[in-house]
């Protein structure tokens, strides 16, 4: 049973995990370090609770207690009551949604233990072995993070692969843009940017290199089968020419005459990558 603690005074040491959240350097160095990340609002509380992350503490407003009582009552922590205003004072943000939590992280499997299955059941595939991923090359920005790992769920792809410089899936942020997605999507980090995909393809993936370049092949008429890995870059500049040259093909999401017309030729990542998990769905497994 949580222990309920109404706190008023918003620099309580007790509050010391929701402080400034909107500091990215801040939350970026802290939050890795001392094994945490923070889920915001009761449906994203309720799904990193459901997927067995541990709550180290909740804060939340006194209005929002009710709906998040039984999610209280099973957290290990205590439970901070708090008024909005206080809230502002601690995170730097009016918090909308009233609710935030404290969660432990959990360690990361590394890219190879991914792959092989280790401890993992990929959704349609043999199990524990992905079959179709997303692969992130230095995505900073952590809203294209998230909304790219809510596509990857939401469409199929049985694990995400982030680039060392990638942002945190787990970061408030992306984790708020994903609604959750991160929790449900298993994912891992590569410790070697330059040799990365080399292992990759000795995993037996077939590598296919998104790109705006309308003279690359259509996605939905890519030749390939088996396990298949789908490279993203990032919003600007897309993807390395060391990684587009690995590829085994470079693919695009075809644009329309009238788009090119207009001077619209390519898609912001998110939405590409939206579509590409839809047709990297329709590939043949």
């Amino acid at each position: 049973m949580a222990v309920i603690i109404d706190v008023a005074d918003p620099g309580d040491p007790r509050l010391a995990d929701y402080v400034r959240l909107t500091d990215v350097r801040l939350r970026t160095t802290m939050e890795p370090a001392h094994g945490l990340f923070v889920a915001e609002g009761e449906k994203v509380i309720r799904r990193a609770f459901a997927a067995g992350f541990g709550v180290r503490s909740m804060l939340v407003t006194r209005d929002k207690l009710a709906g998040l009582a039984d999610v209280a009552r099973a957290c290990p922590g205590p439970v901070y009551v708090i008024s909005p205003e206080v809230a502002e004072q601690v995170t730097g943000y009016r918090v909308h949604r009233g609710a935030l939590a404290s969660m432990a992280r959990r360690a990361l499997p590394t890219v190879a233990g991914l792959l092989s299955g280790a401890g993992q059941q990929a959704r349609g595939a043999e199990p524990g072995r992905p079959r179709r991923i997303v692969v992130l090359e230095d995505l900073v920005d952590h809203g294209n993070v998230g909304g790219i790992f809510r596509c990857a769920a939401a469409l199929g792809a049985d694990a995400v692969i982030l680039s060392p410089r990638c942002a945190d899936p787990l970061y408030r942020r992306a984790v708020k843009v994903s609604m959750g997605a991160v929790f449900a999507i298993p994912y891992a980090r590569m410790s070697d940017w330059r040799g990365g995909l080399a292992g990759l393809r000795a995993a037996g993936f077939t590598l296919l290199a998104l790109t705006p370049d309308q003279s690359a092949v259509p996605l939905d008429r890519a030749a390939a089968a088996g396990r298949v890995a789908l490279l993203l870059g990032t919003e600007g500049d897309g993807l390395s020419s060391r990684w587009l040259a690995e590829a085994d093909a470079a693919v695009c999401v075809p644009m329309s005459a009238g788009a090119m017309a207009l001077g619209v030729d390519s898609l912001n990542v998110v939405a590409a990558a939206a579509i590409a998990c839809h047709e990297l769905a329709r590939l043949p497994r």
